[in-house]
């Protein structure tokens, strides 16, 4: 039995999420299949995060067992090969059986984008807000966010974990070719986590909350307090740190 390790690419806009479903299309899905295509086996590809329906990876991490001997780089060729363009494998290797892309993994990194001018090129990886931001309270405030705390407020309320605690390594907002863009690296997400940050910090840049308001919204753990759930257009899994 070989474990293999692949790092992957996904455009998440015409995916309903990474995970497996039998009546949508997912990331999950067309990995499998391409699998079974080139080895004939049938595996379940483990990822290191659950994205959801439309959200963009540029690093997430997948790992598989199969049995057949084929070498790394041309299971790399042959995946590619059959995979649909909105799926690529950029990297892949041989690890340790022991090696699992979601339970191995330390933390992970997610941007979010947001341009405030119309474009043409690339809208479908960026959240298009048009109004006035007080961005510099905005940059402030993100470090309210930093260290362990419960993120239960800026969760799906429905969302089924064992416990709300997540430790955020680093946090910040800030601008970059007309972008305002949102970066935050933690050891783990709930569900829709960055999505409600972000919309809570777009309530924060409007003044419809202040930078006083943030501690006292996670430490009350209420979803009511929060913002709103940021469109999924601009958020992108960056990286998997193992």
């Amino acid at each position: 039995m070989r474990n293999i390790k692949i790092i992957i690419e996904y455009d998440g806009t015409k995916f309903h999420g990474w995970q497996f479903q039998k009546e949508q299309r997912s990331v999950q899905g067309e990995l499998q299949k391409a699998v079974q295509h080139i080895t004939g086996e049938d595996v379940v590809v483990e990822g290191a995060g659950r994205t959801d329906t439309g959200v963009h990876a540029r690093g997430q991490v997948g790992n598989f067992k199969i049995e057949k001997a084929i070498e790394p780089d041309a299971l790399q060729k042959g995946l590619n090969a059959v995979l649909p363009n909105d799926v690529r494998i950029k990297a892949i290797e041989e690890v340790d059986l022991n090696f699992h892309a979601r339970f191995s993994a330390k933390s992970r990194r997610y941007k979010y984008r947001i341009v405030q001018q119309p474009i043409a090129i690339g809208r479908q990886y960026h959240w298009f807000y048009p109004h006035l931001l007080n961005f510099e309270i905005m940059q402030q405030s993100v470090a309210h966010l930093l260290g362990e705390k419960s993120f239960k407020a800026f969760c799906l309320s429905e969302a089924e974990v064992n416990h709300y605690r997540c430790h955020v390594l680093h946090a910040r907002w800030y601008e970059e070719n007309g972008l305002k863009i949102f970066e935050i690296h933690a050891n783990r997400f709930l569900h829709n986590m960055v999505r409600c940050l972000v919309g809570t910090f777009i309530n924060l840049g409007k003044g419809k909350i202040s930078a006083n308001d943030l501690p006292m919204i996670i430490a009350k753990e209420d979803r009511k307090l929060a913002g709103f759930t940021a469109p999924a257009v601009g958020l992108c899994l960056e990286e998997v740190i193992y």
